[in-house]
């Protein structure tokens, strides 16, 4: 049983789990800003990979990631500084998000052999094709016992959500809305029909909602609709305007 496994077991709802880019604010912050997070209370953290076109991302983490590469992250000084906090922060659940390209850069298998000795307990992967996830990537995660959560969207349909759902592990990313990363104030109705849709589904694995949440009023509704919310650009702009890592995150879980 991995991480994930054992939250999901003593944890049914209210879940946060935060995104950052690695190598922001400063190329060194990434096993700060992990342990700080852990020490906050966070229940799950997403460590995003730089990359130059990040296409589903908005404003504040596309410019996170500019800052972050011009500072000097790559791929493999992620992954050291991750096992480097993993150290302290020894059983929050640790999920690398990034683009296909980078890690088809460094290898697929090399990137699971690596995530699985570090102690990160799963990916994602917003760009990868389901088809290629099927034939070349799925027998990684059952080799490597490291699942790659599958995002959807309210343009997903039920037949893809299911096949996703029976082919899939870890937990489902319900992006709110068919749009880039952001904050926003509130949900609309479309968007609480799609919570609704996806709801009656009866899925078998959890559902984490992301893109969107930035206040307690979001933050509460996408508890009520899933087991939890995901929090990214809102945490980044923490970032930017607190004066130390451990401000940020103190603004950040005040969101609850």
């Amino acid at each position: 049983m991995n991480r994930l496994q054992r939250l999901f077991g003593k944890k049914q709802n209210n879940l946060l789990s935060v995104y950052f880019t690695a190598g922001y604010p400063t190329l060194d912050s990434t096993a700060e800003i992990i342990n700080a997070l852990d020490a906050g209370g966070v229940d799950m953290i997403e460590i995003g990979v730089p990359f130059s076109d990040p296409m589903a991302d908005g404003p504040v983490i596309q410019e996170s990631s500019t800052v972050a590469l011009r500072n000097g992250m790559t791929l493999q000084r992620l992954l050291d500084q991750t096992a480097e906090a993993r150290n302290v922060s020894s059983d929050i659940p640790l999920i690398l998000m990034g683009y296909l390209n980078p890690f088809m850069q460094y290898g697929l298998e090399n990137l699971f052999k690596e995530c699985k000795r570090i102690g990160i307990d799963a990916l994602i992967i917003p760009d990868l094709p389901f088809k290629e996830y099927i034939e070349t990537v799925k027998p990684l995660c059952d080799t490597y016992q490291i699942p790659v959560i599958m995002l959807i969207t309210p343009e997903t349909s039920d037949e893809r959500i299911r096949l996703i759902d029976e082919n899939c592990s870890g937990f489902i990313y319900m992006v709110s809305a068919a749009a880039t990363t952001g904050t926003r104030d509130s949900f609309t109705d479309e968007q609480y029909d799609y919570f609704n849709r996806i709801d009656k589904l009866n899925l078998k694995n959890r559902r984490l909602i992301g893109f969107g949440i930035s206040n307690n009023a979001t933050f509460t509704d996408a508890c009520r609709h899933s087991s939890g919310a995901i929090i990214g650009s809102y945490f980044i702009k923490c970032l930017n305007s607190e004066p130390t890592i451990a401000d940020a995150v103190k603004r950040l879980t005040a969101i609850r």
